[in-house]
């Protein structure tokens, strides 16, 4: 029995009914799925006020009948948005995704660290000590709600971009939050720096000493370095990132994780998959 628990992102198989999307889904030799409920499902919007209970149960069921299970909720928010008012819309609706969690039969509900632009791009001031501030008190409301519905606040870190971009601001940030209840979903080529992706091995390894033991997910995708840049979100097995150290470490540290494929669609899967397959038979 394989030790990597293998998913995609339901949103990469576009839109449809709960049934289009998980018999779409159902087709590939998958186990789990992350799902972003707007990006899914057209009669899903980004406001806080249309999950209930049932609608959990109901997707959780459609997706168990394909032996999907629901690994991670994506509701990707901009925890420090510089609107008070759309901040707070978005935390509202990510408190609500953690109220439901469980209905979906999921523990875990993710987001990246935002920015002081509304849209998550690039902003000198995310690497200040202000934007980190606010960070904190965002993550701490979220993680109050998590511990009392039992489920994890999902936090992944972006290099450069965003306001937890370094390995030390993703600890100083569960150091300050303090809460058994805030995780992270690791994504190693979203965590490469853009001038060290020659020391990949070296930076997972660093990543699993640094937080290892709060990791709960992983994305797993591609990188290619031209011109001293990174190019990210390709497809695992179109580039450079070393996937047999990752497994390796997997399935030494982090057994039957769920592992989340990005930038699939149905027509490149099984290609990917077959990548994947192969690259766990050359772990230890």
């Amino acid at each position: 029995m394989s030790l990597i628990n293998i998913g995609v992102r339901a949103h990469d198989y576009g839109q449809g009914s709960v049934t289009e999307i998980a018999q779409r889904i159902g087709q590939y030799p998958v186990n789990c799925v992350q799902l972003a409920l707007p990006k899914s499902f057209p009669f899903i919007s980004e406001q806080p006020g249309q999950i209930s209970p049932g609608f959990g149960n109901y997707v959780r069921d459609v997706f168990a009948r394909h032996d999907i299970n629901i690994a991670v909720l994506g509701c990707y928010i901009n925890p420090i948005h510089p609107d008070p008012e759309e901040r707070e819309r978005a935390l509202q609706r990510f408190e609500e995704h953690l109220q439901f969690a469980r209905d979906f039969g999921c523990a875990i509900v993710g987001t990246e660290t935002g920015s002081r632009n509304a849209d998550c791009t690039y902003h000198p001031d995310n690497h200040g000590q202000a934007a980190f501030d606010e960070l904190v008190v965002s993550v701490k409301r979220l993680a109050g709600v998590a511990e009392r519905h039992g489920v994890f606040v999902g936090i992944e870190g972006v290099a450069h971009h965003h306001t937890i971009n370094t390995y030390e601001r993703m600890n100083a940030l569960l150091a300050e939050v303090n809460s058994p209840n805030v995780k992270v979903i690791y994504d190693p080529v979203n965590f490469f720096p853009l001038d060290a992706c020659d020391d990949q091995q070296k930076l997972m390894d660093e990543a699993f000493d640094a937080f290892g033991e709060h990791i709960v997910a992983i994305h797993c995708k591609d990188f290619v370095k031209q011109n001293g840049q990174k190019t990210g979100d390709l497809p695992s097995g179109t580039g450079d990132m070393d996937h047999v150290h990752l497994f390796n470490l997997l399935k030494q540290k982090k057994p039957h994780v769920h592992v989340i494929l990005e930038s699939t669609n149905q027509q490149n899967v099984d290609q990917i998959l077959r990548f994947v397959d192969a690259a766990q038979t050359q772990t230890d």
